[in-house]
């Protein structure tokens, strides 16, 4: 049996799609839910072969959801938003499912994923990194992580400056600091260069959040935040800073 799990905001969508799922023996809706938050725990609860997910969610988007999911699961996206699949079709992604959705192009994803699935050529890591992909190229506005068994959404506002990690950048902010698993390079291409600056390959500043700079030796740097915090600031960075607000 392939387990199969529904996730969409809209009622009226997940009926559609559950009653295509129905007329085929070998599947198995483990659940359905309602938001992102709910999808989480579902993927964690019942680790199905395949996802039908909607992007475009309140609370929780389903992107968002995905960059906290720790098993990847094989995903058919839904959605009634042509610009995403034009996103995914160009990185040659998941399959996309254009709401509302018909009978045949609902069967023509359902091939696919089978086809993958069955030849193992499309596998969680091949999704995760299409999503990453596809996440990259849309301005950040907020980070969602998981912080032990509870997700947290942080508004980039709250941010005062990123550090790299080993595998993982630290969030740190005022109420603490939260790990995720993501790249600095992709923290630097989504998050507005006129606030965020990468001043040195471990630290991502936010401008507003300098109170001093101090010259080091070798060229080098050392800010002062408003929380007391120290971060480096290499050449390289200094020069990038200067240009955004006029050292």
């Amino acid at each position: 049996m392939i387990k199969t799990i529904v996730i969409d905001d809209e009622p009226l969508a997940r009926m559609i799609v559950m009653e295509y799922l129905k007329q085929h023996a070998d599947i198995q809706i483990v659940a359905e839910c309602g938001d992102g938050f709910e999808g989480a725990k579902a993927i964690q609860q019942h680790q199905p072969d395949l996802v039908f997910l909607d992007i475009q969610m309140p609370k929780l988007t389903g992107f968002e959801m995905l960059e906290i999911i720790d098993d990847m699961p094989n995903v058919i996206f839904t959605t009634a938003f042509d610009e995403f699949a034009i996103k995914a079709f160009e990185k040659n992604a998941v399959d996309y499912l254009l709401k509302p959705i018909s009978k045949d192009r609902f069967e023509q994803g359902l091939l696919k994923f089978r086809n993958a699935f069955n030849s193992n050529s499309s596998t969680p890591q091949h999704t995760s990194t299409k999503v990453a992909a596809i996440t990259e190229e849309e301005s950040l506005e907020r980070i969602v992580v998981k912080n032990g068994t509870q997700i947290k959404i942080i508004p980039v506002q709250q941010v005062t400056y990123l550090e790299a990690y080993d595998d993982y950048v630290k969030i740190n902010t005022k109420d603490g600091v939260f790990l995720k698993n993501k790249t600095m390079s992709s923290f630097e291409k989504q998050l507005d260069p006129k606030q965020f600056v990468r001043v040195h390959r471990s630290f991502i500043a936010k401008v507003d959040q300098l109170a001093k700079i101090e010259p080091m030796e070798k060229e080098s740097y050392i800010a002062t935040l408003l929380t007391g915090e120290k971060i480096s600031i290499s050449k390289s960075g200094y020069a990038r800073l200067k240009q955004v607000i006029g050292l």
